[in-house]
């Protein structure tokens, strides 16, 4: 289950927007004015931060750009009724992907989410993320560097690894994989992901990917 936070002082647009994400099964963490935003941010991981501009506190472009600064990598979505150029270049600098103005359908909304979750790294500025002391992933040209050699993985075992990577040390649902890896006009199979599984654990080592009973998968870098 994806975790979204939620920053709206706007208490219905608030309440609307965290029911109709919940019913698509995301898990929201709703707050109403940037101190508190900020306070949520460092006491848990973020898959999606989706922020109003002007709110009470810190307003939401700053609190992005510190987030940023401090390493916070989740993707954003500014929610505003700002629609100047200057007001988005201002936006994208302090590190959002996505906007959205206000008024806006909840449709809409929940397409931005989705695509974005989608992405495979946000806001990282390194090429190669490490997995062992051998292994690496090239993000940039997606691709496995075993020792110095290039390795490349079918679409859906690179998708998934991107995933695993995003989320090192969480426990992945099933529900979660599939939605990652598979479209709207495709059918998950338990059976292609089992094989996808098995395709990376002997690239990367078995130790890696973990299954645990019932609940899903867990990936783990070398520390």
């Amino acid at each position: 289950m994806s975790k979204i936070l939620l920053l709206e002082d706007d208490a219905n647009l608030n309440e609307t927007v965290t029911e109709f994400l919940e019913e698509q099964g995301y898990d929201v963490v709703s707050v109403y004015d940037g101190y508190e935003a900020q306070e949520k941010l460092y006491e848990s991981k973020y898959d999606l931060l989706l922020l109003d501009i002007n709110v009470p506190g810190i307003d939401g472009l700053t609190l992005l750009k510190e987030s940023r600064e401090e390493g916070i990598v989740a993707p954003a979505i500014y929610i505003t009724s700002m629609d100047s150029v200057d007001d988005l270049e201002k936006g994208f600098k302090s590190g959002c992907d996505d906007y959205i103005r206000k008024p806006f359908a909840l449709k809409e909304l929940q397409i931005r989410v989705e695509t974005l979750l989608k992405r495979d790294f946000f806001h990282n500025a390194k090429e190669l993320m490490q997995i062992s002391e051998n292994i690496a992933y090239d993000i940039r040209n997606n691709e496995l560097v075993i020792e110095g050699k290039s390795i490349s993985l079918g679409n859906k075992e690179s998708r998934l690894l991107k995933l695993f990577m995003k989320t090192d040390g969480e426990v992945i649902s099933h529900d979660r994989i599939y939605k990652f890896l598979w479209d709207y006009d495709e059918e998950p199979s338990d059976t292609a992901l089992r094989t996808y599984i098995k395709n990376l654990r002997k690239i990367i080592g078995k130790e890696r990917i973990v299954s645990i009973k019932k609940q899903g998968y867990k990936f783990s870098t070398e520390k």
